[in-house]
């Protein structure tokens, strides 16, 4: 149970005043049931009831509605859909839109649905809290409508998305960087007398860097290869696919299930562009059940370095491991060994950075 009145909203989008008033009251009775009910039934533990009872509504906000904010919070309604339509696919980096106006990040996030009765009890149904593997780009297509249906309307908030990615894509710093992307289009649109559809993707883009924006999280040159890639990844023992715990690049981890240690050992042999100098980054998922002390193996054009990480820590993102020469080519690798670790091993990604 929770303060979320499942299945009450569905109405409010598309509702008369009348009716939303009347979802309100539902809302407001529905709260205040579920709090004296936590205060005052003698079924519960007196530690909820005193605790509960210790709460009240604000005596300083709200003063004209009794305490109660005015409106609902509303997260999501009516959508557009437009050239572009954000999906789960964007959100988990299967897709990457190539006219990003900026970053999102956020879990991809739903509320439950609805109460179902199973085997004669309640259940709720429709919670969806999945991570995402990295931030990705939101495409200007999904803020601006089909030109034939509007030519001067952007659309930073209730944009072209599925419900699944809006649920990652609805948080306010992100609404704030689409707001300055639409704001800006709407300037170039303006000056020279365009249709939005018709600003130059890269003039906006540049515009957008020229004030600070990110639009990309890749460097130039960049040589990423990640565990689920086709080829350059040798294993060794057994190591199992998960996506139980986020912050992994592509679209899962492989973990080494914590045995056969010694056995077990996987190694990365990306294929490198250009000969020189490239700092080596690894990326893993960070939990309690980690090993701190993995052995990372690094072979490039001089010999061997060893280096130990610890995988409780620092999860979910690119950690660099120092800067070595390579050649050109798939000469060079990164090998994660488990001989002696005490839990366990995660293989993720690595990334090679031109030095």
């Amino acid at each position: 149970m929770s303060t979320n009145n499942i299945g009450f909203n569905y109405a409010y989008p598309t509702a008369s005043w009348a009716v939303r008033e009347s979802i309100i009251a539902e809302h407001r009775t529905y709260q205040q049931g579920l709090m004296w009910f936590l205060a005052n039934d003698p079924r519960l533990p007196a530690s909820v009831r005193d605790s509960t009872a210790r709460w009240g509504l604000p005596v300083d906000e709200f003063t004209g509605t009794g305490g109660w904010p005015p409106l609902l919070y509303i997260r999501e309604a009516r959508r557009m859909v437009s050239a572009y339509v954000m999906t789960e696919a964007d959100c988990r980096g299967r897709v990457r839109a190539t006219d990003s106006v900026g970053l999102a990040s956020y879990t991809m996030d739903s509320h439950n649905c609805q109460r179902v009765v199973v085997d004669g009890k309640v259940r709720n149904e429709g919670d969806v809290q999945i991570g995402v593997p990295a931030p990705y780009p939101v495409s200007y297509r999904a803020i601006v409508p089909h030109q034939a249906q509007c030519a001067n309307l952007l659309v930073p908030v209730c944009l072209s998305a599925s419900h699944i990615a809006y649920g990652s894509i609805r948080m306010e710093p992100v609404f704030m960087i689409l707001g300055q992307a639409a704001a800006t289009a709407a300037s170039l649109a303006l000056s020279g007398n365009l249709a939005v559809q018709a600003v130059s993707v890269p003039a906006l883009q540049a515009r957008l860097r020229q004030d600070g924006a990110v639009l990309d999280t890749g460097t130039p040159g960049e040589v990423i290869l990640d565990n689920a890639a086709a080829n350059g990844i040798t294993r060794a023992g057994t190591w199992l696919r998960s996506t139980s715990v986020g912050g992994y690049h592509g679209p899962d981890y492989e973990h080494d299930g914590n045995t056969a240690k010694g056995v077990n050992r996987l190694r990365f042999r990306p294929t490198l562009p250009t000969s020189g100098s490239w700092t080596v980054h690894l990326r893993w998922t960070a939990d309690p059940n980690r090993a701190t002390n993995v052995p990372v193996d690094i072979a490039y054009s001089g010999g061997v370095t060893t280096r130990t990480v610890d995988q409780r820590q620092s999860g979910g993102r690119w950690v660099p491991l120092g800067t070595y020469p390579f050649t050109a080519g798939s000469d060079g690798s990164v090998l994660i060994r488990t001989e002696n670790t005490d839990g366990y091993v995660v293989a993720d990604a690595v990334r090679f950075v031109p030095a």
